[in-house]
């Protein structure tokens, strides 16, 4: 398996999704780093990056990609109660670095996220260029639940969220 390796340079091309790894899952490139104008050329072809610490910066494009339609989206009877009942506050982008903060803590039985301190700093600058977006739900003032991701064009990207 011979990985692609980007050049240092930040507006150097990705290689054509269509040459994306079938295993593992996606996986199209390495390297390179995650400048504004590398992550937008990344999201505008449908690439994002996802590494652990210590890796050098991977880059993925899986295919097929898990695509919501929000006027497809089915709301379950249960959640629909809930919800009628109000027990949360959504707000958006008012806590986007404490959002991301939340989703990059390690899950029950990991050890680890893939949220690092490059990639907290890389989407916080995405979030004050307007790009990267958090849509948060409080409870009783308290932040209890959020995801965040990418806005380009009139799509949007999940990244993580918690709960």
């Amino acid at each position: 398996m011979n990985i692609h390796w980007l050049s240092p340079e930040p507006n150097a091309p990705f290689p054509d999704v269509e040459l994306a790894f079938k295993e593992p899952d996606g996986l199209l490139a390495a390297g390179g780093d995650l400048s504004p104008s590398r992550l937008l050329n990344a999201y505008s072809q449908g690439i994002f990056p996802w590494y652990s610490p210590g890796e050098p910066i991977l880059w993925w494009s899986p295919d097929p990609r898990c695509v919501l339609f929000p006027e497809k989206l089915k709301i379950s009877r249960s959640l629909k109660r809930t919800l009628k009942k109000d027990p949360f506050d959504i707000r958006f982008n008012t806590a986007f670095a404490d959002v991301m903060r939340a989703c990059a803590e390690p899950r029950p039985g990991q050890d680890g996220t893939w949220i690092s301190d490059d990639m907290l700093n890389a989407y916080i600058k995405m979030h004050e260029l307007g790009y990267a977006h958090s849509v948060e739900c409080w409870q009783d003032g308290k932040l209890v639940g959020g995801l965040y991701g990418m806005l380009i064009g009139k799509v949007f990207f999940g990244e993580s969220m918690f709960s």
